[in-house]
């Protein structure tokens, strides 16, 4: 395991670099390049997906471009994050600025979730993300 105050790990690096793409509203061929072509991200079940999901890297792009018509201002902050092989799990305290209104929030609210975050890298690309995002309520 990789204690990430030590000389940062490159999976970890990877994670945060595709943490600061994502906030940086990067186009979807730089977002794509942190990806395998056969990547796969679950979501699992929460306030926003009710049942869950599980994407492809044409899915994952296209919840982005849906998502920054939705949320403004992302910030990703890893509070803790282990490295063990292949593998990257992270703590992440995420929120976004709403651009529309959402359940009894306005827009222009801040909507924020605590998360856990697990991946899976192989030759320098993200192959795996699986997801538990806890919302807070909204």
């Amino acid at each position: 395991m990789t204690n990430p105050h030590d000389a940062e790990h490159p999976h970890l690096r990877l994670v945060r670099d595709y943490f600061r793409a994502l906030e940086n509203r990067s186009d979807e061929a730089h977002l794509a390049s942190f990806f395998s072509p056969d990547v796969c991200q679950r979501e699992f079940p929460n306030r926003l997906i009710e049942h869950g999901a599980t994407r492809d890297l044409s899915a994952l792009l296209e919840g982005s471009r849906k998502g920054q018509q939705v949320v403004q201002n992302e910030r990703y902050v890893v509070n803790n994050a282990l490295v063990e092989g292949d593998r990257v799990a992270v703590e992440v305290s995420w929120s976004a600025e709403l651009k529309v209104p959402l359940g009894k929030l306005r827009a222009g609210a801040n909507l924020s979730a605590e998360s856990a975050m697990f991946f899976r890298v192989h030759d320098g690309r993200l192959v795996e993300q699986h997801n538990f995002d806890c919302f807070q309520p909204f």
